[in-house]
């Protein structure tokens, strides 16, 4: 009788220490088969890369049989448990990362006829509180609302929050100003904020990205929580850097060479 392989827990691969919350267990569980093992021998995991060279070795061992995502999941000294210590924002990658990203907007006359404009997916008001509420419709990824909606998109709180949908003035998407919030979603702005385990995880790109396209996101992308930095943060900001694809081990970066 054939055992299984093992769901092996890859957390250290990407940021050591303790076991992360469920929410996060979603992005590093897999199991280690030959490919995975043959991957990590090809390279010292105990080294730190710089950029161009871990996204080589990322791109070289990302040998699924889809478009991989790349992910850059970066470990902080902050402590996101105190409001004053959270990283939270958005940031438009020069290179998008590659997914199809589907809008919907809460706003009422003219600004609905202005996010249609800017190819905003959904548009609507109150009418779509049921859809979303009593039938379970979500076929979005990022919801923008005008400030006068709120009211009416905080309703929909209980099923937005859990799924990270709310919009927040912080990434932009609760605005007056739909067609630059739905133009910079549609070229590649991605929200980014701390885990409760104190780190960040965001998408950089696909694997088919060329190397230049997925080095200028990465230094884009630290460029944007350099400067989110929490005035109250104390000690080391970044304690690693870690880059890895869907189904890749994770490549450590150089840290003193990134800041």
């Amino acid at each position: 009788m054939h055992q299984r392989a093992p769901a092996v827990f890859l957390w250290n691969d990407i940021v050591g220490g303790s076991s992360p919350d469920t929410t996060t267990r979603r992005f590093i569980f897999m199991k280690r088969g030959k490919k995975y093992q043959d991957a990590v021998k090809s390279f010292d995991k105990a080294n730190q890369y710089d950029v161009a060279e871990a996204i080589s070795l990322v791109k070289k061992n990302a040998t699924a049989k889809f478009d991989e995502t790349i992910e850059l999941h970066i470990k902080t000294g902050c402590d996101g448990r105190h409001a004053e210590q959270q990283i939270r924002g958005a940031v438009v990658l020069p290179h998008g990362t590659g997914k199809t990203v589907k809008v919907l907007v809460f706003a009422k006359g003219v600004k609905l006829d202005e996010a249609q404009a800017a190819g905003a997916d959904y548009v609507g008001g109150e009418e779509l509180v049921p859809k979303i509420q009593n039938e379970g419709w979500l076929d979005f990824d990022v919801i923008v609302a005008t400030p006068d909606m709120m009211g009416v998109v905080g309703r929909l709180g209980r099923v937005l929050g859990p799924k990270g949908l709310m919009p927040n003035p912080k990434a932009g998407t609760v605005t007056m100003d739909v067609t630059k919030a739905v133009q910079d979603i549609k070229a590649g702005k991605i929200e980014y904020r701390l885990d409760k385990a104190n780190i960040v995880h965001v998408p950089v790109g696909k694997v088919s990205f060329t190397e230049e396209q997925l080095t200028d996101n990465v230094n884009t992308l630290i460029a944007a929580i350099t400067k989110a930095k929490p005035a109250s943060a104390k000690g080391q900001y970044y304690r690693s850097f870690t880059l890895a694809s869907t189904m890749g081990p994770g490549v450590k970066l150089n840290v003193a060479k990134l800041v």
